[in-house]
């Protein structure tokens, strides 16, 4: 097995305190929770512990984007639905295959496109502003700070480990 394969296993199979997904994503824990209150993510549990994938936490940081470019809570629920009929299955496996995809909205119409040209025809045809987000590229962040962050773990494990045995 190659060493990105075992990297994209691990990955797949790694669950994250609601912790570290505020660490991640930048969403408060007070979101965090209401979120899960209201259905938007559901997380697994472990007693009163909640416990998020990998899918989880990219489709949270695609929230938090839409949140950042002023999209209320309902559009975004009504975003996350239609993603999921388009997809038929979670954004991360979907999104992972290597195509770019962009999320395009005027906040009634929604588009989902993994071609430059079609991004470019909508651009140009809209009659509206749109708002734009690279599903791909949040996915690729939130990979990348989940790598970035595990060794940096793993090292401060270590340095207390250390100090406790002196």
């Amino acid at each position: 097995m190659g060493k990105c394969f075992k990297h994209f296993l691990y990955e797949m199979d790694q669950r994250f305190t609601s912790a570290q997904v505020v660490k991640l994503t930048g969403i408060t824990p007070r979101q965090l929770q209401w979120w899960d209150e209201r259905g938007i993510v559901k997380p697994q549990r472990e007693g009163r512990i909640r416990l998020y994938s990998f899918d989880d936490v990219t489709e949270i940081a695609v929230i938090c984007a839409l949140r950042r470019k002023g999209f209320p809570l309902q559009r975004v629920r009504r975003i996350m639905k239609f993603l999921q009929k388009e997809f038929g299955r979670r954004l991360a496996e979907a999104v992972s295959n290597g195509s770019e995809y962009h999320l395009l909205t005027d906040g009634k119409r929604i588009y989902l496109e993994n071609s430059q040209r079609q991004v470019i025809d909508i651009l140009k045809n809209s009659r509206q502003p749109l708002l734009s987000v690279c599903l791909s590229d949040a996915v690729k962040e939130v990979r990348a700070e989940i790598f970035n962050r595990r060794p940096a773990q793993k090292q401060a494990a270590r340095s207390a480990g250390k100090r406790r045995s002196s």
